[in-house]
């Protein structure tokens, strides 16, 4: 269940927010392992409404077994350093849900490939593996942090008005 957002996004938080999570392509991804934190780093395609995250995870990786016994998981998106400026102030995007891989045959999963391969055509020969899954991450809470002091706490609708912004 989402939290009350601490205090309303504006129109500009929200284009921030969409913008992040759109423009990035790489996440850390946080999961329990014998009742340990593991982060590992995803590559994520994001539904174009964001409420969901796609994960394409070998069960071969520690973080896919973790997911298989703990669904669990935090996923961080941040604004990449230039190595100039403070870095507290970059962007970025803390979510909390549970994972599970999209069950085989279903039109849910051709769609989610369609947009996992849009984003990262070039692997197309993962999907060709046999110990590949995509994962439907679906988020539960998240924290996003638009600049030194700007911080929310979101609510679903939140991520829903920010995917429903243009992409820019």
């Amino acid at each position: 269940m989402f939290l009350s957002s601490n205090n309303a996004m504006d129109a500009s938080a929200l284009q921030s927010l969409a913008r992040l999570i759109r423009s990035q392509r790489l996440a850390a991804l946080g999961t329990l392992r014998e009742g340990t934190p593991f982060v590992s780093m995803v590559l994520y395609a994001e539904a174009s409404d964001l409420a969901a995250f796609y994960l394409h995870l070998s069960r071969l990786a520690v973080h896919t077994r973790a997911i298989q016994v703990d669904p669990r998981v935090g996923l961080m998106i941040s604004q990449p350093d230039p190595g100039s400026g403070d870095p507290q102030t970059l962007a970025r995007v803390s979510i909390q849900g549970q994972a599970a891989p999209i069950p085989k045959g279903t039109p849910e999963l051709d769609a989610a490939k369609t947009l996992y391969l849009t984003k990262f055509p070039d692997s197309e020969r993962n999907f060709g593996l046999g110990d590949f899954d995509i994962y439907r991450l679906v988020p539960q809470t998240a924290r996003f942090v638009a600049d030194f002091g700007k911080i929310y706490n979101l609510v679903l609708e939140d991520l829903g008005r920010a995917g429903k912004l243009p992409a820019t």
